[in-house]
């Protein structure tokens, strides 16, 4: 476990320095913008109103397994840096908004973060407790220590003096602004659940969760529960409220590929990875949709209609995730496993399907996902789309302009981040180097002056002795 540093009134860190503004923005300030005729806009005002901290090399915004990771990366390169955490711990999304049962999907040497692997004896897919304390321990071992409850308000580049401006709010510093030259965007694709409209929504008397807040079926033993999503979340969900004996029906509006979680004891996404070193994506695509047909049957006659893209196609071009069998397909084919078509409406206690069909309903999961948060914090609209994701895709969708840096975003998991996490440092490092090079340059050329200046006077002095 490691120690989150100090407040920022008590600590001393080559990482930044703690300005105060405040001192420098007094009445004789306003008396003298009076005589010599300029003004001292709000702006001015508000930024003399706040603790300022200078950084010396990038903030980062999100201590998640993105922001980690860059982290690590960063220490690797000798660049300081700050991380920003709205929460009171590492990876938030992880300790406080999944359920119990979660384990990751992926085997874990393709989950690991970098310059760091899994312990040996972790099994290949690791639970969430597991999962939690590996980045627990990486960032004890890189001596990541971010600073908590800072939740960040805005960021913007100031174009007059070429620095990024990151503004946060926390219950302990009040308002603080982050000075830096390198803004590192690390809160992900996950950093919002989504809550769709639903008419009558607000109108159901019974309970209705997010997935983010949903635990373990256990809180709905005997109850009639409505998933509200397909993916692989909601399927785990119906999975789990079933082994509680709750009696799950599970929405599925749009199409969903289903594929077995391993093929011939080999981990599906490992075989495609494999295949793809050799085969065009479309053929890798076929052949998983004829093993995938062998091993789980037609999954079509339950309601699981098939996209006419192929799962790697709708991963790579809409960032769709194809679900990983886990057993929900069997409790589907014994029936426990209810699957319905879209919602068109909800009543107290019952649900109008759009085929007509009602079903009473005692409780509502929402398993539709998650988004980004950066448009409401991040002003800046050349990098990232209105989504908040970057507009330019993976494996080029890293890097922004003004030292703007993206991690997390490349829909592609802990896989894709990690990549991003390595170039974002290269990058960060090779600027922060050539920076700190002139500017040893610079500090060496002005001593040489000041010691030629003294020797000449010294001289001068010496020979008007003599004679």
């Amino acid at each position: 476990m490691y120690t989150p540093i100090p407040r920022l009134s008590s600590i001393q860190s080559n990482s930044y320095k703690i300005l105060n503004p405040q001192k420098l923005f007094t009445e004789s300030t306003k008396l003298r913008a009076k005589m010599f005729n300029f003004s001292v806009s709000s702006d001015d005002q508000d930024f003399f109103s706040r603790r300022c901290v200078w950084v010396n090399g990038p903030v980062i915004v999100g201590a998640g397994p993105s922001g980690l990771a860059v982290g690590a990366c960063l220490k690797e390169q000798g660049v300081p840096f700050v991380i920003l955490e709205r929460a009171d711990c590492i990876a938030s999304l992880w300790q406080k908004r999944t359920y119990d049962r979660l384990k990751l999907h992926l085997p874990k040497q393709f989950c690991q973060l970098p310059k760091y692997p899994f312990p040996e004896n972790y099994p290949e897919y690791p639970t969430k407790k597991q999962f939690i304390d590996y980045l627990e321990s990486y960032a004890d071992h890189f001596g990541i220590n971010p600073l908590f409850n800072e939740c960040v308000t805005s960021a913007k580049f100031d174009d007059a003096c070429s620095v990024w401006r990151v503004k946060t709010a926390s219950p302990a510093a009040g308002e603080v602004e982050y000075i830096c030259q390198w803004l590192v965007v690390a809160t992900g694709e996950n950093a919002e659940p989504v809550v769709p409209e639903i008419e009558g929504l607000a109108k159901f008397d019974g309970e209705v969760v997010h997935v983010c807040d949903y635990k373990s079926g256990e809180d709905f033993r005997g109850k009639k529960v409505l998933v509200v999503g397909c993916g692989n979340s909601g399927m785990e969900v119906s999975l789990d409220l079933c082994n509680h004996d709750a009696k799950p029906s599970i929405v599925c509006r749009s199409s969903v590929h289903v594929l077995p979680r391993e093929i011939l004891g080999k981990s599906t996404f490992e075989l495609a990875v494999l295949i793809m070193r050799w085969l065009p994506m479309w053929i890798v695509d076929k052949i998983l949709l004829v093993l995938a047909w062998l091993i789980l049957g037609n999954i079509e006659k339950f309601g699981l209609k098939r996209p006419s893209a192929g799962p790697l196609e709708l991963k790579n071009t809409q960032g769709k995730t194809p679900v990983l069998d886990i057993g929900t397909l069997e409790k589907i084919r014994s029936g426990k496993v209810n699957v319905v078509p879209g919602i068109k409406k909800l009543l107290s206690r019952a649900v109008e399907l759009i085929n007509g069909e009602s079903l009473e309903i005692d409780s509502i999961v929402l398993a539709t996902g998650y988004r980004s948060n950066v448009p409401y914090w991040l002003q800046e609209s050349d990098f990232f789309c209105k989504n908040g994701f970057p507009k330019t895709p993976f494996p080029n969708g890293w890097k922004g302009k003004s030292g703007l840096y993206a991690i997390g975003f490349t829909r592609r998991g802990l896989s894709g981040a990690s990549v991003d996490a390595i170039r974002i440092a290269q990058d960060i490092g090779k600027a922060y180097r050539e920076e700190l090079k002139q500017k040893n340059q610079k500090v060496a050329s002005l001593a040489g002056f000041f010691r030629s200046t003294c020797f000449r006077q010294g001289g001068s002095h010496h020979s008007a002795v003599e004679n």
